[in-house]
């Protein structure tokens, strides 16, 4: 097998459009995977999924405040956690570079594989958004036409996106291109960083 094949763009848009046709995937149904880095791939997009729902919740109008706020904190935890998977992605791809020669002038990509994992996995939700949009039948033609010229740039955004990141695989795979992992460091949720959190629990 050669060095990336097993992620490959395609294998993995094709898991995430899987994966968000399964009713209640994101907060329901077990794991597929249970080490590796597709472990890492299957997290980040559970997180997205979740965190994408909790997005949409939270800016109800007609819910309680304490309602809001869960959503608020809901989004908080789901956010760290699906840094954290971006960045186990990338130490999984990175483990197998670790015999491979960068050369002097290979390229230097400022986003990290993982990175853009992440936005493949965001892409995908927002393609299952806007189609689910575009075939409803209890809205105005124009807003069915207008979400069905929506969707074609997201398909042509996420094809793009494929692409760059097997070309990224594949030169750093011969040492032509390299990413280092970039961590967040969130400090909103650490009560060690964020003041509002350490003085009021002083």
């Amino acid at each position: 097998m050669v060095m990336f094949d097993d992620v490959r763009a395609a294998a993995i848009t094709e898991f995430h459009d899987l994966q968000l046709a399964t009713p209640s995937w994101g907060r329901q149904l077990p794991a597929r995977f249970d080490e590796g880095v597709w472990r890492y791939i299957e997290l980040n997009h559970r997180y997205n999924s979740l965190l994408w729902d909790e997005e949409d919740l939270a800016r109800r109008k007609d819910a309680p405040d304490a309602a809001i706020v869960a959503n608020k904190r809901a989004i908080d935890t789901y956010n760290q956690k699906r840094n954290d998977a971006i960045e186990k992605i990338d130490e999984a791809l990175l483990s197998r570079l670790v015999d491979v020669t960068i050369e002097p002038d290979a390229w230097h990509n400022s986003e990290t594989a993982g990175s853009m994992i992440d936005r493949l996995s965001i892409l995908t939700l927002k393609i299952h958004a806007m189609r689910l949009q575009s075939q409803r039948t209890d809205v105005t033609p124009e807003h069915v036409a207008t979400c069905c010229e929506k969707l074609d740039p997201l398909i042509v955004q996420r094809a793009d996106l494929q692409r760059c990141l097997d070309t990224l695989l594949a030169r750093a795979s011969e040492g032509r291109a390299f990413w280092r992992i970039y961590r967040q460091f969130k400090m909103y949720n650490d009560p060690a960083l964020n003041p509002y959190l350490y003085v009021s629990s002083g």
